[in-house]
């Protein structure tokens, strides 16, 4: 690869999942990664601070959701902003092949698994404020908020296998069987008060 071509943050994204998918995020260097994108080992310091955040570089994310909180209707309950929120988190993520191959890169890597959760903190720590200005109390805004992000940890492997649905309705579909296992419906009586067997 050239070493003028742009791109050069792009580029070394892509080399290191390449790497990491091959030889495993361990045994993969940053001098490698540099190497494999056509760069020197210190370009690679000019946008990454470590190997990990090659793949969780950017706040785009987080910035997005934010704002999309701050923007909801006020009369919104704070459970409906949140989902509404991350329903539309598919419109800035990257292409659905790369992040599948993100997700096996993480699987695979208990260091990069401990970076998601981390990831995810911070996310849920920049939407607090942003519901507490909407009146929330903070305790119940932070409960909320890791209730709706571990809906979206269950959406989003569906969402990267099933190309024609959409985070939102996968986002819906979660909070049902949620809703179901909390209150499941009640059981059909039949003639005389006695539940029907299933």
């Amino acid at each position: 690869m050239p070493r003028w071509e742009s791109d050069a943050q792009g580029r070394l994204e892509r080399a290191a999942l390449q790497l990491f998918e091959t030889q495993g995020f361990e045994r993969t260097s940053v001098a490698q990664i540099a190497d494999a994108a056509g760069l020197k080992e210190r370009s690679f310091y000019r946008y990454f601070p470590d190997k990990r955040e090659v793949l969780f570089a950017g706040n785009e994310l987080e910035a997005h959701l934010v704002a999309q909180v701050e923007a909801a209707d006020p009369d919104l309950a704070p459970l409906e902003v949140l989902l509404t929120a991350l329903g539309t988190a598919e419109e800035i993520f990257r292409p659905r092949e790369f992040l599948l191959r993100r997700a096996r890169v993480i699987a695979a890597s208990p260091a990069l698994a401990e970076r998601d959760l981390i990831k995810l903190a911070d996310i849920a720590d920049a939407l607090a404020p942003a519901l507490e200005r909407r009146g929330v109390e903070r305790g119940k805004a932070r409960f909320v908020i890791d209730v709706v992000l571990a809906l979206h940890r269950h959406a989003l492997p569906r969402w990267l296998a099933e190309p024609d649905t959409t985070l939102a309705e996968l986002m819906a579909q979660a909070t049902a069987e949620l809703r179901e296992v909390i209150a499941p419906p009640a059981p059909t009586l039949r003639r005389g008060g006695r539940p029907l067997a299933r």
